[in-house]
C-alpha cells in the first residue's frame, strides 16, 4: 500500500473558535505544496478527501475549504455534491467571464458556499455580488494602505471578510480591530499534513471502465464486474456511498447496490476524477494536448456530420495514453475493450474516424500535406483547431503559491 496525503489549514473566526478548514494539496508529508497543474491538484485533494480519507475525519462537523480551477467550476471535472460542507474557493487567476458567472450562478442555486481567494482588488468582487459569500484577503499581496478601505467595502455588501497569511502578533491584531471576521494564517496555524493508507488501484481497470461507459448500450451488469475485479476500486466506491456525503439511511453493502444509487453518470465522474489524480508527474501540457486532440477530433466529426462526435472525442483524448499511462499504446489497447474502429484509429490511423485524427496530428506538425480531409474546407480545420485551443486554456495549470 501507498499513502495518500492531504494538507489542512485551520480557519478561525473572531474567538478563534475553528470555523472551518482549507483541505490543501500535498504529495507526501511536506510543509508546502508542490505540482504543476491545478486540475490535477485538485482532483487529487478531492479524491483524497472523499474516496481515501474521509471529509468527517479532515473537518469533523467544520466546513472544508477546497481551492477550484475554472474547469471544476464550468462542470468538466466532478464536484461533491455536498453544498452543506463545503466552501468553493475561486482562485485569483480565473477569469469572471459570462460563462463563468453563470457556473457560480448554478453552484450558488445548488446551495454552495463560494469565496474569492486572494483578493486584492474590490472590482473582482462586483462581478460576483450576490454570488460569494466570502472575501480572502491576501495580506502579502494588497497595499496595506488600501485594506482598511477595502475591509468597509466588503462588510458593506454583506460578505465575509477573511484576512489570510497573518504571519505575526501585530498583524492579527491589526486585522482585529479593522473587523475582519475570519482569520488564516502560519501566526495562527501551520497546515498540519494527514496521511492515509491507500489501496492502489490499475490505471489500466479505470481505462477499462471508461471505455465501457462509452458505449451507449452498457449495462450495469457489466461495470459491476469489472470494479469487482478491483479490490481498491470496489472499496473506494463503498465507502463513498456510505459515507455522510451521501447520507444513507442503511449501510450499501454490494457493488450492485452503488451502481443502482448512483448512477453511470456518477460513476464516470469519479472514474474520469480518478484517472485524472492518477497522472501524477506529468506535464500539464500532456493533458492540454490530450483536451485540444480531443475536442479538435470532436469538431472535425460535426462539421464532417458524423453522427457520434463524442467517439472521435475520446479517440483525441486516448491519443495520448501512451505517455500518460507509460505503456504502449498496444499494450494499453489490447486490455481496453474499445470497439475495433476506434482501435484502428488509434493504431493504423484508419477508417472515418482515424482520418479525423490522422488530420489534428498533422496540423500539430504544420504537415499540411496530410491534414486535409475530403468534405472540409482548410479553413474549417483552422477554426475547428482555434476553437479547440481556446476550450483548453480553461484547463491551463494555475499554480497556487502556498
Amino acid at each position: 500500500m501507498s499513502e495518500v496525503y492531504v494538507g489542512r489549514q485551520p480557519i478561525f473566526d473572531r474567538n478563534l473558535d475553528v470555523f472551518g478548514y482549507e483541505l490543501l494539496y500535498r504529495s507526501a508529508d511536506l510543509e508546502q505544496a508542490l505540482f504543476m497543474d491545478g486540475n490535477h491538484a485538485t482532483s487529487v485533494v478531492i479524491s483524497n478527501t472523499f474516496l481515501e480519507i474521509g471529509l468527517e475525519r479532515l473537518v469533523g462537523d467544520k466546513l472544508a475549504f477546497i481551492n477550484l480551477t475554472r474547469p471544476f467550476l464550468l462542470g468538466e471535472f466532478p464536484i461533491p455534491l455536498q453544498p452543506d460542507k463545503l466552501v468553493l474557493e475561486i482562485l485569483e487567476d480565473i477569469v469572471l467571464d459570462q460563462e463563468l458567472v453563470a457556473a457560480v450562478h448554478d453552484l450558488k442555486q445548488q446551495g454552495f458556499t463560494l469565496a474569492l481567494d486572494d483578493i486584492t482588488d474590490p472590482v473582482r468582487l462586483k462581478a460576483l455580488q450576490g454570488l460569494a459569500s466570502i472575501v480572502k484577503v491576501d495580506l502579502m499581496q494588497t497595499d496595506r494602505a488600501q485594506v482598511p478601505s477595502q475591509v468597509a467595502f466588503y462588510k458593506q455588501t454583506g460578505v465575509k471578510v477573511l484576512a489570510e497569511k497573518i504571519e505575526t502578533m501585530e498583524e492579527f491584531e491589526w486585522c482585529e480591530s479593522l473587523g475582519f471576521d475570519l482569520y488564516q494564517g502560519y501566526f495562527l496555524s501551520k497546515p498540519k499534513v494527514v496521511k492515509e493508507k491507500k489501496l492502489t488501484g490499475t490505471k489500466i481497470v479505470i481505462m477499462q471502465l471508461l471505455a465501457a461507459m462509452q458505449k451507449p448500450d452498457v449495462e450495469f451488469q457489466r461495470i459491476e464486474t469489472i470494479i469487482q475485479h478491483d479490490v481498491a476500486l470496489s472499496y473506494k466506491l463503498l465507502r463513498l456511498i456510505n459515507s455522510a456525503y451521501y447520507g444513507m439511511r442503511s449501510e450499501i453493502k454490494s457493488i450492485k447496490q452503488a451502481l443502482t444509487l448512483l448512477g453511470l453518470r456518477q460513476i464516470q465522474s469519479w472514474v474520469s476524477l480518478l484517472l485524472l489524480s492518477e497522472a501524477e508527474n506529468k506535464p500539464s501540457e500532456l493533458i492540454k494536448t490530450a483536451m485540444v486532440r480531443g475536442k479538435m477530433c470532436e469538431l472535425l466529426a460535426e462539421t464532417l456530420e458524423e453522427p457520434r462526435p463524442e467517439i472521435p472525442f475520446t479517440i483525441g483524448l486516448f491519443s495520448v495514453l501512451d505517455a500518460l499511462m507509460d505503456m504502449s499504446l498496444e499494450d494499453i489497447l489490447a486490455q481496453v475493450p474499445l470497439a475495433q474502429d476506434v482501435k484502428d484509429a488509434l493504431l493504423e490511423k484508419t477508417g472515418p474516424y482515424g482520418r479525423i485524427l490522422a488530420s489534428v496530428l498533422a496540423y500539430e506538425k504544420a504537415d499540411w500535406a496530410h491534414v486535409r480531409i475530403q468534405g472540409l474546407n482548410p479553413l474549417d480545420v483552422v477554426d475547428c483547431y482555434m476553437e479547440a485551443i481556446e476550450w483548453a486554456e480553461e484547463l491551463e495549470s494555475f499554480v497556487a503559491q502556498r
